[in-house]
């Protein structure tokens, strides 16, 4: 698939079929992540958590239930697989370089994901109410000071990537000369 079409397919897969992917897909989606441009080149900063097992990608669900306080809310979808992004941070506390390297990492997983037909999709809201579970954080055996920033749900679905037809004027652009 070639790049641009890969852009243009991108979508938020919400269904999955249970099934994890290969470990060839998997390999391929985290080298991806590994290709991301990094602020200041401080690659040693990022880390990747791949979290298959099913206990614990239910404990993050329902973290995020009672967090946001909507019991019905499903954070992953489904998916049998996440890939969790982590930083650690130059300061006292992560700050916006940390968190786009890692939507930036999220981002190629996402196009890598896309042109081996991986269901895929970006995950913020689970990540983010980690904050208020240190305890279930403790959990993910993150390397000392590395919080999480978010994630990538991957797995099988019967969805199917088609190009979308993106609106000239769906964001706004000025030009400086």
């Amino acid at each position: 698939m070639e790049t641009m079409q890969a852009i243009l397919s991108r979508k938020s897969v919400r269904s999955y079929t249970g099934k994890k992917i290969s470990k060839d897909a998997l390999n391929t989606i985290l080298k991806a992540a590994k290709a991301a441009p990094v602020g200041l080149g401080r690659y040693e900063a990022m880390h990747l958590t791949v979290i298959k097992n099913p206990r614990l990608l239910e404990a993050l669900e329902e973290n995020m239930r009672a967090v946001f306080k909507n019991p019905k809310a499903s954070a992953f979808y489904g998916a049998p697989e996440l890939v969790l992004v982590s930083g650690k941070a130059a300061g006292d506390a992560p700050g916006n370089t940390d968190y786009s390297n890692a939507a930036v990492m999220v981002e190629n997983m996402a196009l890598a994901a896309v042109g081996l037909g991986v269901g895929c999709c970006h995950i913020w809201g689970a990540v983010m109410a980690l904050d208020a579970n240190p305890e279930l954080v403790k959990k993910l055996e993150l390397p000392e000071g590395f919080t999480p920033l978010c994630a990538i749900a991957l797995g099988e679905s019967q969805e199917v990537y088609r190009e979308r037809h993106i609106p000239e004027d769906r964001i706004a652009v000025q030009t400086i000369e």
